[in-house]
């Protein structure tokens, strides 16, 4: 029997072999997704459909979201504002807030979460029911037809969505500031978008769209990689979710870090 250091260094090195084979297959499943995409055909009407469930589907529990957050965000900065005798720029703070980090985290998290599980448990359910050989037998191409759709959608409705809960968001500010302070809606606009610049927006668009790109990549991964059946399903759906959520934040810091040094 070996000894116990020798096992554990086993382990280790299984475990470490495991992470680097699963970003390789990672790194090449992104890189079909990429060639499939300019290829045709491109199955507009799939897109069409998976842009409905991605985007309008999601839209009540982004309203429902992005409302509250605006609402507790705003209550929880005047404090200290008034203690500065600055509760004026509550508009300025909160719209600056939603619209560089807040909105834009936010909207991932949830389409991660809930697309993100729909799309892994989806594609893992055709994995181990053997739907998607059955596709290939049919002629038609499965990872075309399954991811590059999926894909593309979650790609160009995050930052649709992230939008919109923005929207939401200082909307729910504004209800707050303006029972408060009786602040007019004019008002709010113009001193929230006073400090806005075209670099905020530019960033938290192109921010949505890689988070919208990663959601989509790891949960067709995750579900068109499949195993051992119904438990391979689950383990689908919740590693979707939980690795796009860790791959969102890593991706949060660095693009944060980058849109500071343009700033500086």
């Amino acid at each position: 029997m070996p000894p116990k250091p020798r096992r554990r260094t086993v382990v280790i090195a299984r475990g470490v072999d495991s992470f680097f084979t699963g970003v390789y297959d990672g790194a090449r499943f992104f890189g079909s997704f990429l060639l499939e995409a300019v290829r045709p055909p491109f199955h507009l009407r799939e897109i069409i459909r998976q842009c409905y469930e991605v985007g309008v589907r999601s839209i009540p529990l982004i309203t429902l979201t992005g409302f509250i957050t605006g609402i507790v965000f705003t209550k929880q900065s005047r404090p200290s504002l008034a203690a500065f005798g600055a509760t004026s720029w509550l508009p300025s703070l909160i719209t600056v807030a939603l619209l560089r980090s807040l909105a834009p985290l936010i909207t991932a998290l949830i389409c991660a979460g809930k697309v993100g599980s729909s799309i892994g448990a989806e594609l893992g359910s055709m994995k181990v029911t053997e739907q998607i050989e059955a596709m290939e037998v049919s002629a038609i191409n499965p990872f075309k037809y399954l991811v590059v759709t999926r894909t593309i959608a979650t790609t160009f409705m995050v930052p649709s969505l992230m939008i919109y809960c923005c929207f939401v968001g200082m909307t729910g500010s504004y209800l707050n500031v303006h029972g408060n302070e009786a602040t007019s809606l004019a008002a709010f606009l113009k001193s929230g978008f006073s400090t806005i610049t075209y670099l905020d927006v530019a960033s938290s668009v192109s921010k949505s769209f890689v988070f919208g790109l990663t959601i989509g990549i790891i949960a067709c991964y995750k579900g068109y990689n499949a195993t051992s059946g119904t438990e391979g399903v689950g383990r689908a759906a919740n590693a979707s979710v939980v690795l796009a959520m860790f791959i969102v934040f890593i991706e949060e810091i660095l693009i944060v870090q980058i849109v500071h040094w343009l700033r500086t």
